[in-house]
C-alpha cells in the first residue's frame, strides 16, 4: 500500500510541470498519447475547422506536409464533421487518430456566420479579390501575390505587413477584409 501511494506521489509530482507547461503554451506539442489525454482533461481542444498548421502540429505523429493539407482544406471551404473526415482526407486509418480525438472539437461554421473570421483567405485570394477591398491599389495587390508566390504563405497579418514594409495605416485599413 505504501509503495503504491509513493509510485502516485511520484507521478503526480512529474505531472504537475507538465500541466503547466500544457496549460501556460498553446502551441505545446504533445509528445505521446499520455499527454493527449492529459490535455483533454484539462479542457485543451483543437477546433478543426479553424485550426493553423501550428495547431495540427500539437498533435503527435502528424507532419508538417498534413498539417498544411488540413488547413488548405479548411480554407478551400471543406468542414470536418468527424474524426473519420479527418482520417479520410489524409488518407489514413480512422484507428490511428482515433485516440487523438479527445482534443478535436468538431464545430460546424455556416459561410455566414459571425463566428467565422470575417474576410477573404490572404492565402488563397486573387488580384480581382483584393481589388475589392476599398482604398486597395494595383500594385498592392500585386506585391501580395508576388510576394506569396515566392515567400510561400503568410502566417498572419503582421507577417503580411513585414514582409512588404506596409504602414501601420494599411494594416488597419486591411484588418475587417483579409485573413490568414
Amino acid at each position: 500500500m505504501l509503495n503504491r501511494f509513493v509510485n502516485w506521489t511520484q507521478n503526480h509530482q512529474q505531472q504537475v510541470p507538465l500541466r503547466n507547461r500544457i496549460l501556460a503554451d498553446p502551441y505545446y506539442r504533445f509528445q505521446s498519447l499520455v499527454e493527449v489525454t492529459l490535455a483533454a482533461e484539462l479542457g485543451v481542444s483543437i477546433d478543426v475547422n479553424q485550426a493553423s498548421v501550428d495547431d495540427w502540429l500539437r498533435l503527435p505523429g502528424l507532419s508538417i506536409h498534413q498539417a498544411k493539407q488540413l488547413v488548405q482544406l479548411t480554407q478551400n471551404g471543406v468542414q470536418f464533421y468527424s474524426v473519420e473526415d479527418v482520417a479520410f482526407a489524409l488518407s489514413l486509418p480512422v484507428q490511428r487518430l482515433q485516440p487523438l480525438a479527445a482534443v478535436m472539437q468538431f464545430c460546424y461554421y455556416d459561410a455566414d456566420s459571425l463566428a467565422l473570421p470575417p474576410g477573404m483567405s490572404l492565402n488563397a485570394v486573387s488580384v480581382e479579390q483584393l481589388l475589392t477591398i476599398p482604398g486597395m491599389i494595383p500594385s498592392i495587390a500585386r506585391s501580395i501575390i508576388r510576394d506569396r508566390v515566392t515567400h510561400g504563405p503568410f502566417r498572419n497579418l503582421a507577417d503580411l505587413q513585414k514582409r512588404l514594409n506596409l504602414s501601420s495605416d494599411l494594416t488597419q485599413l486591411l484588418l475587417p477584409y483579409l485573413r490568414c
